[in-house]
């Protein structure tokens, strides 16, 4: 370990470990009920989990073993209780080590080191790459969309505490952590009801209000004042995306009036925002020629906050105005005094606009199909026969089509709602901007068919092709469908009516590629191998056909769905893939994680632009693969593929899951309004969504599809005599390194001695000595890649986070596997009543605090 990752490991242990340790005896002072008998025991537990599972013993014996030693319950409600209580606290710890983390971020991240802007303006200079930093700042954005999928069980209520908490740790005022404490021990961190999309997109919004807007504004005024001249005003560098609200895919609850509304609240929160701003600069802006236009501009705020029917008299444009005449009038008239409280504000418009965050939609493909049948069917727009055609004769058809459809002839709440959103995309560009609403998604997009629907349908709907400003974005997921991607693009460029379209856009195509399904569908490496594929062939392809294609990936929180250290992956990239934008999905704990903070958000937002913009600039690769090793790259994913089919492909496989994790309890939760399955029915992995499936592997300690297939890859190379070519890719390849870098955090999570009791189960013991087998070889041959003796020893700091968390987490982990143990007991005993829907409570309660402790996986 170097002397600065010491001394960092030396500060974290500090201002975390040290700080967790004290302010965790203020959790058994709490003056509520049985609080400090309850702190007490969960450390005795703690320690016998710990000695338990060493000597091999299952979570229930154990559970057994610890009520019958050290205390003197004997009645099942009274064990019950105990084990509740348990959970409780320890869902309190976990919010206390988040905030612990989230105070002590400056200290532990060098907020001037190695991708960050001061460290991008000291390799500009350096390089004399001024021009080029003009060049690529013209167009170049990173595109941040927050998404509504449930990866997080905090409530809004939990998360502002979580803020505050930090702000008091940050200042060691010990006094109001302990008020802090006693409120999060009144405060509910479980959900009776399921939040409806609306209730996702306002939680949301706190993080635009509170975080985004300061964080942008800092970044944005950053580079203007250290390169005012490079800096177009016309791109604002960072842009915010949104889908709750907009999201439909597989959610019923997401209508049209939802996104109408959406897009209301975000206006709101952007004016508000704006008028806080100009009330603050009233308190420096004193000067004549300044204090009238600020007051004009305060009126005009005011008046669309909270005077109904004044929307359409204020604009960006309107307020970008009065902000340049103001700081002409300081540069003129005031000696330049509070510029730059001006510069930060503008920056901050040009941002956020009046829509704060762009509401994209999303359907499924197999939606636009069945509107389109319907409309053959009932009506004259498409002609007779047009369902049994073929997919050349319905691009055809659709290309023709004329006039539109009134939705009020569509008796399906669905196939309408399609419709009108579509419609309603005008209303939300009228009042929000066009930036507000200009992006329609398709999930599982599989052909040219799937995209040329959409556009009939928006003609359908009342758009004109020659004023149709919507972004029309495939999205590829499987492996299949993301092998087919090149050829699909292709017949679209080819297409003359979708040409037209592409050139009223800029020739701009964006298409947005999912890690979630594919690692579900391929297993990890193939589904990474597969992503960097095809933004290979689409980049080629787009080329050839003048258009600029900007990707957006569809990633999650966990290395499992596409998340882990971000960043890398995007510096990773080859100049022969397409980097005009860097655009992203955060999804739950990634929110809170990477950008619960001003700090975390502007390190991380940072560690993006850098990512992007220096790869352009000074990366000497013209491509990330030599022939050999693109060959070599191929052949480690389709023999992890293949291991990973095998596993899939067992008839027990999916039965394992919902026997051994809380899978099944997933919908019960009411942390996200969408429906845990696509479609109602049997269980199946195509309609099984990803969130659930890589959750529910990450409850039980196995992390499957973070790694499963990897080790045997390995194995095969080596006994090819390849291991050497291996090592070199891995020394060599940032990409690669960084795909087994992300490989180890989900296997420095598992923990196979919490289900060691299945491994001789006579139906599912077989799966699970697979899975642990897996797991053993992929770790061998990672250590032997990396040289360290544990899993992540080069991450010292991240290592201990992990360790720590995991030790608050022993507990819970315990407690769901007992749970759920008796719950199969009972039903295998045919007992049903109060106490099974107990245990089926108490696995619910602690999968909130095993997935907040996972915080990290982002």
């Amino acid at each position: 370990m170097n002397s600065s990752a010491n001394g960092t490991l030396q500060v974290f242990k500090n201002l975390v470990g040290t700080k967790y340790e004290m302010y965790n005896s203020l959790f058994s002072s709490l003056p509520f009920h049985k609080v400090e008998k309850t702190g007490v025991l969960l450390s005795l537990f703690l320690l016998l989990c710990e000695e338990g599972f060493t000597k091999g013993k299952s979570p229930s014996a154990i559970i057994e073993s610890f009520l019958k030693q050290y205390t003197t319950y004997r009645t099942e409600n009274e064990q019950t209780d105990l084990l509740f209580r348990f959970v409780q606290y320890a869902e309190r710890q976990v919010v206390l080590f988040d905030a612990l983390e989230d105070a002590a971020f400056p200290c532990v991240h060098d907020m001037s080191g190695p991708g960050t802007l001061k460290n991008l303006q000291a390799q500009v200079i350096h390089t004399q790459s001024q021009a080029e930093l003009k060049d690529k700042l013209k167009d170049f954005s990173v595109r941040l969309v927050l998404t509504a999928h449930p990866t997080q069980f905090y409530p809004s209520e939990v998360l502002g505490i979580i803020h505050d908490l930090a702000k008091a740790l940050v200042s060691d005022d010990t006094a109001l952590v302990n008020m802090y404490l006693q409120q999060l021990g009144k405060t509910s961190f479980f959900k009776k009801e399921k939040p409806t999309p609306y209730d996702e997109a306002v939680n949301l919004i706190w993080f635009l209000e509170n975080v985004f807007y300061h964080s942008a504004g800092k970044i944005l005024s950053f580079i203007k004042g250290e390169f005012p001249t490079l800096v177009s005003e016309g791109n604002a560098l960072i842009r915010m995306g949104f889908w709750p609200g907009g999201d439909r895919d597989g959610n019923p609850f997401v209508k049209s009036e939802t996104s109408l509304k959406v897009a209301e609240t975000l206006r709101e929160s952007i004016i508000k925002c704006y008028y806080m701003d100009v009330r603050r600069l009233k308190r420096r802006l004193t000067f004549k020629g300044v204090e009238n236009v600020l007051a004009d501009l305060e009126k005009k705020l005011y008046n669309n906050l909270f005077i109904p029917g004044h929307k359409t008299d204020l604009n960006k444009e309107g307020i970008l105005e009065a902000l340049y005449k103001i700081k002409d009038t300081l540069v003129k008239e005031h000696n330049g005094l509070f510029v730059n409280l001006v510069d930060n504000f503008l920056s901050k418009v040009h941002v956020f606009g009046l829509f704060f965050a762009s509401l994209d939609i999303r359907q499924d493909s197999s939606v636009h199909g069945q509107l389109l049948d319907f409309i053959a069917e009932q009506t004259d727009h498409l002609p007779e026969g047009y369902k049994k055609m073929s997919d050349d004769d319905k691009i055809s058809a659709l290309m023709k089509v004329k006039g539109i459809v009134d939705p009020s002839i569509i008796d399906n709440d669905l196939l309408r709602d399609t419709l009108d959103t579509m419609s309603s995309i005008k209303t939300i560009q009228k009042i929000n901007g066009e930036e507000g609403c200009h992006r329609y998604i398709i999930s599982h997009s599989t052909s040219a068919l799937n995209v040329m629907e959409v556009y009939a349908l928006l003609t359908l709907s009342g758009w004109k092709a020659k004023s149709m400003t919507i972004d029309i974005v495939p999205l590829f997921e499987t492996i299949e469908d993301l092998r087919n991607a090149a050829a699909v693009m292709k017949d679209l460029y080819e297409n003359k009516i979708y040409q037209k379209h592409l050139e009223q856009r800029n020739n701009i195509q964006t298409i947005m590629l999912g890690f979630s399904d594919g690692t579900k569908d391929g297993g990890y490496m193939m589904a990474n191998w597969s992503i960097y594929k095809a933004k290979e062939e689409l980049t080629l392809m787009a080329k050839e056909y003048g258009i600029q294609v900007a990707f957006f990936d569809g990633r999650g929180g966990p290395p499992a769905r596409g998340g882990g250290k971000t960043h890398q992956f995007y510096a990773s990239m080859g100049k022969n893939i397409a980097n005009k934008e860097i655009q992203l999905t955060v999804q739950g704990q990634t929110i809170s994680s990477n950008f619960g903070t001003t700090d975390s958000a502007l390190f991380n937002m940072e560690q993006l632009l850098h990512a992007g913009i220096s790869n352009a600039l000074f990366s000497t690769m013209n491509e990330t693969f030599t022939e050999q090793e693109d060959e070599l790259m191929q052949l480690l994913s389709d023999e992890s593929f293949k291991a990973y089919s095998t596993l899939k492909n067992d008839p027990n496989f999916l039965e394992y899951l919902n026997f051994a994790s809380p899978l099944r309890y997933y919908a019960e939760t009411n942390i996200g309004s969408r429906p845990s399955k696509r479609k109602a029915g049997k269980l199946n992995l195509n309609d099984l969504r990803a969130v659930p499936y890589v959750g529910a592997w990450s409850q039980l300690k196995q992390n499957l599809p973070g790694y499963y297939g990897v080790g045997t890859a390995f194995e095969k190379m080596e006994k090819a005599g390849r291991w050497k070519e291996v090592k070199n890719l891995y020394e060599k390849s940032l990409f690669f390194k960084t795909l087994l870098n992300n490989c180890e955090m989900a296997m420095k999570k598992c923990f196979f001695p919490l289900t060691a009791y299945l491994s001789k189960h006579p139906k599912y013991g077989s799966l699970w000595n697979m899975i642990h087998d897996e797991f053993e070889r992929t770790s061998k041959y990672i250590l032997k890649l990396t040289g360290s003796k544990e899993l992540m020893g080069d991450k010292p700091m991240d290592l201990l986070s992990i360790q720590m968390r995991q030790r608050i987490e022993l507990p819970l982990i315990t407690i769901q596997q007992h749970a759920l143990t008796k719950i199969r007991e009972m039903e295998e005993k045919g007992v049903d009543g109060p106490l099974k829907k107990t245990y089926e409570n108490m696995v619910m309660r602690c999968s909130f605090g095993i997935i907040n402790a996972e915080r990290n996986s982002a």
